[in-house]
């Protein structure tokens, strides 16, 4: 049931309008995403495995990612509350941040891509890394038409 209020609601968003305030340009770069957990680590967090897959656009807010797999061994990727961190792999620069999924579906309707299609919102970020993000997405938005 919950797949098909997410394509509902996708749905919904192609006829009626996108109302994200963010501008989102196309951008296809790597990344890397694990879990976030409670467990401290030196830096607070503690990572485990990661899943690679890449970008299909970005915005100041946040990301659509396309990963191979919607679960990390038994952790949905999805699941209530879930924190991800995620390492973006910038011309010249990897960046990390904590981010939070806000929807999913299935991309193996889609002949271009297989997987899963996730949008995640940027919740943490340092300011050098939030920096270099803003600087590459600016470049993007110049050379990109409206979205």
């Amino acid at each position: 049931m919950p797949e098909l209020a997410r394509r509902i609601a996708s749905s919904l968003r192609h006829f009626l309008g996108d109302r994200r305030h963010a501008r989102r340009v196309a951008a296809k770069l790597p990344v890397n995403v694990g879990l976030a957990t409670s467990r401290s680590g030196p830096n607070g967090s503690r990572r485990q495995a990661y899943l690679q897959g890449h970008t299909m656009d970005v915005s100041a807010t946040g990301l659509a990612l396309v990963l191979p797999a919607i679960r990390i061994g038994e952790h949905y990727l999805t699941g209530e509350d879930r924190r991800l961190w995620l390492k973006v792999d910038l011309p010249g620069q990897l960046i990390e941040m904590q981010v939070a999924p806000v929807r999913y579906e299935s991309l193996d309707a889609h002949e271009s891509e297989r997987g899963y299609l996730v949008g995640v919102r940027i919740t943490e970020i340092s300011e050098e890394h939030r920096a270099a993000y803003d600087e590459h997405l600016k470049r993007l938005l110049k050379r990109s038409p409206t979205q």
